[in-house]
């Protein structure tokens, strides 16, 4: 994501604020980039419990309920891989959209400027061209 953006989304959403659609866009992506991490860290936390009920039970520490080994984590962990699977498509589409929209306002940007007007927002020197971030 990083490599997409040029910049990490918490860095991202503190080079913008709320007053143009690149800046509601840029939140959107700290927003997805935030939910991503919360359902990583579950994901993560259920997995490794569960390993370690496994390694229990093929230790001979535990018994083996009649319910199974794993019970209701397996299920967990199947809802919270596709919940990961689905905050990873959502997060690369609204980095698609902001991609979209600096790229549409550097276009916008750059026919003021051939016209003879001041851009209204100019952009960073040392972002390559296609990601330009808008400091305020």
């Amino acid at each position: 994501m990083i490599e997409a953006l040029g910049t990490s989304p918490q860095r991202l959403g503190r080079l913008h604020g709320t007053d143009f659609t690149e800046d509601v866009v840029a939140w959107l992506i700290v927003v997805a980039a935030r939910h991503l991490d919360s359902v990583h860290e579950q994901l993560t936390a259920a997995a490794q419990n569960a390993a370690s009920n496994l390694t229990r039970v093929a230790t001979g520490q535990t018994s083996i309920s009649s319910l199974g080994v794993l019970q209701n984590s397996a299920t967990q962990i199947d809802i919270l891989a596709a919940r990961r699977a689905d905050a990873i498509e959502r997060l690369k589409e609204v980095i698609h959209a902001y991609q979209r929209v600096t790229v549409l306002d550097e276009a916008t940007a750059r026919l003021a400027h051939h016209a003879g007007q001041a851009p209204t927002r100019p952009t960073t020197l040392n972002t390559p061209p296609g990601r330009a971030l808008r400091h305020r």
